[in-house]
Formats: C-alpha cells, sequence, structure tokens
C-alpha cells in the first residue's frame, strides 16, 4: 500500500533501506573492535579491564545504532518527526549514561579507564567508519 503524496505528507522516497544500509558494516566493524578492545584490555589490564573495554565498545554501538534506527524510522513514517524523535533520543540516551555515571563513580572497579577508552576507540572507529561509508557512497553516486 503506497501513500499518496499530499501538500502536508509528501511522497515517501523509492528506496528508503539506504538509511540504513552502512549498518551492517557498521556492526561487523563493532564487533572486530570489540573483540580487539576486550583483548587489549585482557592485556593491559586482566579481566575486569577486558569487561570494561568490551562494554564500552557495546554501550557505543548500541546508542549509535538505536540513533540510527530511530532516526530512519521517523524519516520513512513522517519527516516532520526526525527532530523531535531525534533529540528525545538523544536526550534519553545522554540522561540514561548520565545516571549509569553517577552510579558508577561510587562502584571502586578496576574497568571503568578501560570502560573509557573502549568508549573513545569506538566512537572514533564508528564516526570515521560511517564517515567513510557516506564519502564512498556520494563518490558512487556521482560517477
Amino acid at each position: 500500500m503506497s501513500q499518496v503524496p499530499t501538500e502536508e505528507r509528501p511522497a515517501p522516497p523509492e528506496n528508503p533501506g539506504w538509511r540504513i544500509e552502512h549498518l551492517p558494516l557498521l556492526s561487523a566493524v563493532s564487533m572486530a573492535l570489540l573483540l580487539c578492545a576486550g583483548s587489549a584490555g585482557f592485556l593491559a589490564g586482566g579481566p575486569d579491564a577486558a569487561v570494561g573495554a568490551a562494554a564500552g565498545v557495546l554501550i557505543v554501538t548500541l546508542s549509535y545504532t538505536m540513533s540510527t534506527l530511530v532516526i530512519a524510522w521517523a524519516d520513512t513514517v513522517r519527516p516532520a518527526l526526525l527532530m523531535p524523535l531525534g533529540m528525545l533520543t538523544y536526550v534519553v540516551k545522554y540522561s540514561l549514561l548520565g545516571v549509569i555515571l553517577a552510579i558508577g563513580v561510587t562502584i571502586k572497579w578496576p574497568g571503568w579507564v578501560a570502560l573509557g577508552w573502549g568508549i573513545v576507540a569506538a566512537v572514533v572507529v564508528w564516526t570515521g567508519v560511517q564517515a567513510w561509508w557516506v564519502h564512498r557512497r556520494v563518490v558512487r553516486k556521482v560517477i
């Protein structure tokens, strides 16, 4: 069933799958990074650091995947929902992260530093791979 375009509701795009077609690549890269971070954490600080580093990568992977899915869904349902749902997603994610960190600072766990490094590594890798993917897609469209 296709939607009829009106002034209030534009026609949906021909192929809405492009909004999430990068997720399989990013998920695979994130899982490889999770294994590398866990291994590096284990070698650097033992089992606690391994769990912390892997958890940091997993937190970023789940967070970014959730944002991508919410934004892609909102864009296919009604583009006017993009900003409110995108902002709500970020508010929920960062509020949850703030609560977790506020509770976490009272816990004396040796894996906290590794968790932080896992988060940093995942943000850098995810952002870099996504930027590379977007660049490759744009170049492919231009050529």
